[in-house]
């Protein structure tokens, strides 16, 4: 059992790790980073957060982790770090259920049996985004045990969905490391934007 406690954990810190600041705002009402706010300010409450000023946060933050005093340098990073934020939540929103989300033990692949989120959970994907048409394909095709053929066109079309993300994610960040200092590129490397 303990084992099992501490596997999950370290699963779930992988994937936040692995996440942009983007959701880890929207998952914890804009703190960001550090269990005192390090990263944004504001800690980690939960709560509704109006987007824009949950936005505005995320901004300042990033703004003073790169450690950016001038707004002719905000100018020009701002738009572009925005970019790199825009494509991961479309990415993270197309994705289907995530292994850290809705949680079962058992069942069939539809059943939601132990996630306590009702049955729709199993159909969410990461931070409870409703999936984009591609996995919800070819979680229909996984759940109506679809033939070999029908399978791989659905995962076909999933594959090409995340691996046009991933190219437009490599453009928008190639852009911005292009005008980063070293120590802001290690920076937003190390906070997960790059």
């Amino acid at each position: 059992m303990r084992m099992q406690n501490w596997l999950a954990a370290a699963g779930v810190s992988a994937a936040l790790c692995l996440s942009s600041s983007s959701s880890l705002a929207q998952g914890y009402g804009g703190g960001g980073f550090g269990g005192g706010g390090g990263f944004g300010g504001g800690g980690r409450q939960r709560g509704n957060v109006d987007p824009a000023q949950r936005q505005q946060r995320m901004m300042e933050g990033w703004k003073e982790a790169l450690e950016v005093n001038s707004d002719d340098e905000w100018n020009v990073l701002q738009p572009l770090i925005q970019k790199i934020m825009d494509v991961q939540q479309q990415a993270r929103a197309g994705m289907g259920r995530g292994p850290f989300g809705g949680g079962r033990r058992g069942g069939g692949f539809g059943e939601d049996q132990g996630g306590g989120g009702g049955g729709n959970a199993m159909r969410r994907g990461p931070f409870g985004a409703e999936p984009g048409p591609e996995a919800e394909a070819l979680r229909k095709a996984i759940e109506a045990k679809a033939t070999t053929a029908e399978v791989k066109a659905a995962l076909a079309k999933y594959r090409e969905f995340r691996k046009a993300k991933e190219d437009q994610l490599k453009v928008a960040q190639d852009n911005l490391r292009k005008v980063l200092t070293a120590r802001q590129e290690a920076i937003a490397t190390y906070r997960g934007l790059l």
